[in-house]
């Protein structure tokens, strides 16, 4: 479970985008100076990469073995610099924010819930990277498509503690519905969805399955069933879930990939489950920005991001399937990190037009 907690406590705590009003600094990893390559032209060839360094802006939970950056820039002769630049939130508030002054040459990290704000404000360039046959379904729609390539997917979804139902000679939930019943009063933990990825992926989940006049008063029921809020997932997942740690919540909210690192010693199975009928799909692309001093080397970043070398370690390396399903997956996320077949969803155009207005709506409806 270590890695786990490490990835996760990291990610989780993600600002919601209609709320940041503030930028975090940035750091250089990999690299001691800040100099990137003189203009490169688009078309230059791979000889005439070589020698260059393509700058890359992602969030903080961006992660690859050494081993397959040092292969990549030994192959292309490029020197690849990781920018973290704070949570998906973060990023995304400091990518538009310097449209017209990037401060990279591509990022990484953008998913659909901030993806048509970043496009809006002119953040990226068209790119003519080849996709895997099964990353075509998450290409978004309209300008969004010809300009961000999607890199790695995960659902969030309710998650829960099958041992603790088993122990108190109880059913576990079946689906949103339960949530809300006394039956399972108390027993709920959530993230909260002004402060955490996986927290406003929840909330979008609720208004997919209970539409523009539903989600209100089912959060109503939700919280007078005794649901907890926490600031983020790791609060949630190690603080208040019996499955993660020493809480007393068998239910909480996590990821499709999270029963894959529940797995006990002595049975070899896993002792914690998805329900998939909750789960709202997120997808993290990657763009060449517009105006980025070596576009020509960062449309070879993404490429190498979508090659089969890097696909295969998202999974063990930031705990998300790869958009390539040819790439084998680890035994344990075969056998227990199930995707769901008909995630929910909520249009990048909807998220963008009424985050803010749904944002609000929640703070109001979770302060009562």
């Amino acid at each position: 479970m270590s890695h786990f907690a490490h990835r996760r406590a990291r990610r989780a705590s993600v600002l919601a985008l209609a709320l940041a009003t503030a930028l975090t600094g940035c750091s250089l990893i990999g690299s001691g100076d800040d100099d990137k390559s003189s203009d490169s032209d688009p078309s230059a060839s791979p000889e005439d990469l070589r020698g260059t360094s393509v700058v890359l802006a992602t969030h903080e939970s961006f992660s690859l073995p050494d081993e397959l950056v040092e292969q990549f820039e030994k192959d292309t002769g490029i020197t690849l610099k990781v920018r973290p630049s704070g949570d998906a939130g973060k990023l995304t508030t400091k990518l538009a924010l310097n449209a017209d002054n990037p401060f990279a040459d591509l990022a990484f990290g953008v998913d659909n819930t901030f993806a048509t704000r970043a496009v809006e404000a002119g953040v990226f360039a068209d790119h003519a990277v080849r996709l895997p046959g099964s990353a075509e379904e998450l290409r978004l729609d309209g300008a969004a498509g010809d300009q961000l390539v999607p890199v790695d997917q995960a659902s969030v979804c309710v998650n829960v503690d099958n041992a603790w139902f088993e122990k108190h000679d109880q059913l576990p939930p079946q689906g949103f519905d339960d949530l809300a019943d006394p039956a399972w009063r108390d027993l709920t933990a959530i993230p909260a969805a002004t402060t955490s990825s996986p927290g406003l992926a929840f909330l979008l989940a609720t208004i997919a399955e209970f539409g523009e006049d539903g989600w209100q008063g089912y959060w109503e029921r939700l919280l007078d069933n005794g649901a907890s809020l926490s600031p983020g997932w790791s609060e949630a997942y190690y603080g208040d879930f019996t499955g993660g740690g020493e809480g007393d919540r068998p239910i909480v909210v996590s990821y499709d990939t999270s029963p894959a690192f529940t797995i006990d010693e002595a049975s070899g199975e896993s002792t914690t489950s998805a329900l998939l009928n909750t789960c709202f799909r997120q997808v993290e692309y990657a763009g060449v920005l517009a105006g980025a001093d070596n576009p020509a080397g960062a449309a070879r970043v993404l490429e190498f991001l979508l090659s089969s070398e890097v696909q295969a370690a998202l999974p063990e390396q930031m705990y998300v399937f790869p958009v390539d399903d040819t790439v084998a997956l680890p035994d344990d996320w075969a056998k227990f990190a199930t995707q769901p077949d008909e995630p929910l969803q909520v249009s990048a155009d909807d998220i963008d037009e009424h985050r803010q207005e749904w944002l609000t709506t929640w703070t109001d409806l979770t302060s009562r």
